[in-house]
């Protein structure tokens, strides 16, 4: 396919979507393992992510809600602030937003068209792509901050070419071991692989086998762990919200905070975004407590973040969550210990290049599961689902479509049960949620 001036948006999100290795549908086959492609692409374009200040965000579990949280602090700051990223749930242009609007459907035309030389000399990954993309609106559109939220990994992540005002690692577990490494400290450090000289970095959760990785990584950088500056007191669940109680632990300090996150697991990732506010802080940027606590509470409205215990109806309760590895699943098991409900139903699809075994150890053995798969080439299908589980004593029927699937769980449900959907993000995002609201 070949573009032309009368391209519109669609044909040039299916060109996009066609030409390019996407690694969110192929899996291993779409990675590229070095910087090469995206240092040519933005050279090309002037190297955009030099023309504005950054902060770059890292993680197994986490960075998503950990960016949409710092973006809208910094929206509600009176910053204009970028975000990016990866992947989308609905709509392509969720991975590149400015104060929380879609990037324009004008602006990825015309960038297509004036890039698509290179495409076809470089053969580009599609991540590569949507990176320069990003970093070229975030120049033009003069933003004072952007949020770049990594990938993959970190060392080798297509958005490692930036200079961030703050470096931010979430947490380290086992996922993407094809690409990343087998053991923590493998993966630690491939993700401590953004720590950049003389540029602090935040760090979420730590464990005494990722410590060592990182205090060496950021041997020439001032590093700072969450987790010691900060703890949670109390929580209270609130309907839609999460009210949580902090103490700063060197004043002895408390702060409560009502977040429209209401997933107990975000209680780990306030305190990293607490940290990081502190620390942008200190470097100049004007954020008081008045304005995290305001931004905390509309998270959802200012940034558009969905799938992260996501309350799609009542009675029964249909959430959503993208919780798609082992670590993931177990804050979702926390979670369900704390929700109220007389039975549980999971309707559930995964890729297959992920640790299947793994996470289907942690899923309850009581619950009603409704198996699916995602339409990607790299989705496991709904058979090979249902069989796998079956050894972890996992019982239930299969479904080609993951709409289909909730819907078979509503007509066995009763308006006390609770329906989950998790395993995939890209379950999640085929999602058709106005079929199923109150």
């Amino acid at each position: 396919m070949h573009l032309c001036t009368a391209m519109n948006y669609q044909e040039t999100i299916d060109y996009l979507f066609h030409k390019l290795p996407m690694f969110s549908r192929l899996g291993i086959a779409a990675y590229k393992k070095d910087l090469t492609n995206t240092v040519k692409l933005c050279e090309a374009l002037g190297n955009p992510q030099h023309q504005f200040k950054t902060i770059h965000v890292a993680g197994t579990n986490g960075k998503g809600s950990t960016s949409h949280m710092l973006a809208a602090i910094l929206q509600t700051a009176g910053y204009k602030t970028g975000l990016y990223t990866s992947p989308h749930l609905y709509d392509f242009r969720e991975r590149i937003k400015l104060n929380g609007a879609l990037c324009t459907e004008d602006f990825v035309v015309s960038f297509t068209k004036k890039i698509q030389p290179l495409i076809e000399e470089l053969e580009p990954s599609f991540f590569e792509i949507t990176v320069a993309m990003a970093f070229e609106y975030f120049a033009q559109q003069k933003v004072d901050i952007a949020i770049i939220e990594v990938g993959l990994g970190g060392r080798l992540d297509s958005t490692n070419i930036i200079s961030p005002e703050l470096s931010i690692i979430t947490n380290i577990g086992m996922d993407h071991m094809n690409l990343l490494g087998n053991t923590l400290q493998e993966i630690a450090g491939e993700k401590a692989g953004i720590i950049k000289p003389f540029i602090p970095v935040v760090i979420g959760e730590v464990i005494p086998e990722t410590r060592a990785v990182f205090d060496t990584a950021a041997a020439n950088s001032p590093i700072v762990y969450a987790q010691e500056k900060r703890y949670i007191s109390d929580w209270l669940f609130q309907g839609t919200h999460l009210q949580v109680t902090v103490v700063e632990k060197e004043k002895n300090e408390y702060a409560s905070y009502l977040l429209d996150l209401p997933g107990f697991y975000q209680t780990k990732n306030l305190l990293t975004v607490l940290e990081a506010c502190t620390q942008l802080t200190r470097l100049g940027w004007n954020i008081d407590h008045a304005i995290i606590h305001k931004a905390l509470q509309h998270v959802k409205s200012l940034t558009g973040l969905h799938g992260r215990w996501e309350i799609v109806r009542q009675y029964p309760w249909i959430i959503m969550d993208v919780g798609h590895n082992a670590d993931g699943i177990r804050e979702i098991n926390k979670q369900l210990e704390l929700s109220n409900y007389n039975h549980l139903h999971i309707v559930m699809g995964m890729v297959k290049d992920k640790d299947v075994n793994a996470v289907l150890k942690e899923l309850p053995n009581h619950a009603q599961y409704y198996f699916t798969k995602a339409n990607i080439p790299r989705a496991m299908d709904e058979l090979s689902l249902q069989s796998a589980a079956q050894e972890f004593g996992l019982k239930g029927n299969s479904y080609l479509h993951v709409n289909e699937a909730i819907s078979n769980a509503l007509t066995h449900a009763t308006e006390n049960d609770l329906i989950l959907v998790c395993g995939s993000v890209f379950l999640i995002g085929e999602v058709n949620t106005a079929l199923f609201r109150n």
